[in-house]
């Protein structure tokens, strides 16, 4: 299977850097047509988390309001996670995770059919990522973060920051998804 028969794909573009800095390229869409991600994106979201160990998700949008999200962080550093939801998948419920910073310049793309989330490793750090539909209150959902088995990493005994709507999340076993497989299972990261 190649890489864009999967879902969630961790892209790492290239940096060209001499002393004066670097240069990427963070998004092109022949290049990412190419890894079988055609999606339209429509709207990019910047957020700050000031404490570390903050914890924003799991997150999604329902259809027909479905979200594909391409996620980097460009300030500090984050463990970010995709969790498959999709009713019928071979993987539901299964994740997978990947730190993303500003130093690595990574990106995470998680399609619709998958909840997102991430926690800081340390303060101050800025994530930005981009939609392909804009936020719709009506479609607006979520998992609970403890509820899937996700090895975050966060130091013992600690718990993380948490927004009072993610304290609400219902767990994945009452989760009923609407969200339909596509014939393509959740896979490692490469």
């Amino acid at each position: 299977m190649t890489k864009a028969s999967y879902p969630v794909q961790l892209i790492a573009p290239k940096r060209h850097g001499d002393a004066r800095g670097w240069f990427t390229e963070t998004y092109n869409l022949s290049t990412f047509a190419a890894l079988g991600i055609t999606c339209t994106f429509v709207q990019d979201n910047h957020s700050l988390s000031a404490p570390a160990h903050t914890l924003r998700g799991l997150h999604f949008q329902t259809p027909p309001r479905g979200q594909d999200k391409l996620v980097r962080c460009i300030r500090g550093r984050i463990f970010d996670v995709a969790v498959d939801v999709r009713r019928g998948s071979p993987t539901y419920g299964q994740w997978v995770g990947a730190e993303l910073s500003a130093e690595n310049g990574d990106q995470l793309f998680i399609p619709i059919g998958f909840a997102h989330g991430f926690v800081t490793l340390e303060p101050d750090c800025e994530v930005t990522y981009k939609c392909s539909d804009t936020y719709a209150p009506e479609a607006d959902g979520g998992i609970r973060w403890d509820s899937v088995g996700i090895d975050w990493p966060l130091p013992a005994g600690v718990t993380p920051e948490l927004s009072d709507k993610d304290k609400a999340q219902p767990a994945l076993a009452d989760f009923d998804s609407p969200f339909p497989y596509d014939g393509r299972p959740l896979a490692p990261l490469a």
